[in-house]
């Protein structure tokens, strides 16, 4: 019975948690859109949630982070369905896969746009995101090089070219996705991107 309670009040405050930090997240959304990333202040985003800054930080580690969401999650779903990917998956099929199931994670279609619009238009969150892009590959190599049955030894170009084509598709991608207002799919226009490449 003692057990139910702990699991019952857990989740009770485990949705709290969720709830609170999405709250955040729509709100700094909301002024970044408004009034611009830059121009938007950690104790304003706080103010208009009607939270601390303390809190807020708990939440989120740096005011990049209200943007990306969590980054760390983005990461795991990638490179967990990657690697989930049937064997005769070639790494192209599984990097779709991968890059269709982070996508997915977006909370909304709004969200996802106004996200990306200002992530393509804000040169301060264009330089973090280019790391980030980095390290997702740096996780993907080991990954992407058994499935190409290649040895990641530094001498070989091979695995890191098909994941910077790969990423540079995506990027591609979600740049006309904004400039079509959000139109379409990003996976669909990943598609035609990959096939002018590979073409």
């Amino acid at each position: 019975m003692k057990q139910e309670a702990k699991t019952a009040t857990t989740t009770l405050w485990d949705r709290t948690r969720q709830l609170a930090s999405q709250e955040i997240l729509q709100t700094a959304l909301r002024l970044f859109t408004e009034q611009g990333y830059d121009e938007t202040t950690i104790a304003q985003i706080a103010r208009e949630a009607g939270v601390s800054q303390r809190t807020l930080f708990r939440y989120f580690g740096t005011k990049e982070d209200l943007l990306g969401g969590d980054q760390d999650k983005f990461g795991q779903v990638l490179t967990t369905t990657v690697g989930e990917q049937p064997a005769e998956a070639d790494v192209w099929a599984a990097l779709r896969a991968g890059f269709a199931a982070v996508l997915a994670v977006h909370e909304s279609r709004e969200e996802a746009l106004e996200r990306f619009r200002l992530l393509h238009n804000t040169a301060s969150l264009r330089a973090g995101y280019l790391e980030k892009r980095l390290r997702f590959q740096e996780a993907l190599l080991p990954l992407i090089a058994a499935r190409m049955n290649v040895v990641v030894d530094g001498a070989d170009p091979r695995v890191r070219a098909v994941l910077a084509t790969a990423f540079a598709c995506l990027d591609a991608a979600s740049m006309t996705w904004v400039d079509n207002g959000g139109e379409g799919d990003i996976i669909d226009l990943y598609d035609e991107c990959l096939a002018a490449v590979r073409g």
